[in-house]
């Protein structure tokens, strides 16, 4: 079967990238999954039916491959850590082609025609660019405060020898500011790492609890890196379940909840 996923359910992220740059992230719709997995499922560790991940990952195979070359995907398990993987490894990308999911919660390439890619359902994907380079990241809250974009920054800039100001970033959709509360243990996570932080919380309505905006917190990241060239999706998965699926909001509610894949990569 194997169709291309239409391109009205695509994001192409709104940014201004370095030439040969190409990006996108997938929404919920172009697929053949059911219930709460319904319809573009990435996820095989979801409860999905295997079958239908299969088809899904097929047409998104068919869809980044009609952007003018066969473009390889990496995907990996990702554990919300820091570890980054180097896709022009040669070790690396021998494991990914015999069907090894390493683990990682970012990947960060040269190759021109190998796609960085992570999959998400709330947890916001983070995509970086520099002339001749790009990277990719998971980012919840817990690799967000254990420094997963700066560990992928860093990669991505030793490899390429860029400076952070050549650098364009895209923060997508994720759990927006006003559905994500958090406990005190979460706030103190990113205040002790870096007390300006602290801007990225407001109180909830019960004590010891606080709304996140994921977004600000990966935009202060960035800054504080060097990093100006940052692009913010702004939609909340959680909100716009037409759209997005949502961890959060279906995993109690509905016994499951598929996932989303942005990828990033240079043009063969």
């Amino acid at each position: 079967m194997n169709m291309r996923i239409d391109e009205q359910a695509l994001i192409i992220p709104d940014w201004q990238p370095p030439a040969g740059v190409r990006a996108l992230m997938t929404t919920r719709a172009g697929g053949v999954s059911q219930g709460p997995y319904a319809s573009l499922n990435l996820g095989m560790a979801t409860g999905d039916d295997p079958l239908a991940v299969q088809e899904n990952l097929g047409r998104l195979r068919q869809t980044l491959s009609a952007y003018g070359q066969s473009v390889a995907s990496a995907w990996m398990f990702q554990v919300h850590g820091t570890h980054t993987l180097d896709l022009d490894d040669e070790t690396t990308r021998q494991q990914l082609k015999a069907g090894r999911v390493l683990q990682a919660d970012a990947s960060f390439c040269t190759t021109p025609g190998m796609a960085c890619v992570v999959r998400a359902a709330d947890c916001m994907p983070v995509l970086l660019a520099v002339p001749g380079g790009v990277a990719a990241a998971h980012a919840g809250w817990r690799g967000l405060a254990g420094g997963v974009i700066d560990v992928a920054l860093q990669k991505l800039l030793q490899t390429t020898k860029q400076k952070p100001d050549q650098v364009v970033a895209w923060l997508g959709p994720c759990i927006g500011p006003d559905a994500f509360e958090v406990g005190d243990d979460v706030r103190d996570a990113f205040i002790q790492r870096h007390s300006d932080n602290a801007t990225a919380f407001r109180p909830g309505v019960a004590s010891g609890k606080w709304y996140a905006n994921l977004p600000l917190l990966g935009r202060l990241a960035l800054e504080r890196a060097g990093v100006n060239q940052v692009y913010t999706d702004g939609r909340c998965t959680v909100t716009q379940e037409n759209l997005f699926f949502s961890y959060r909001r279906d995993q109690s509610r509905l016994g499951g909840s598929g996932r989303m894949a942005a990828c990033i990569w240079l043009d063969a």
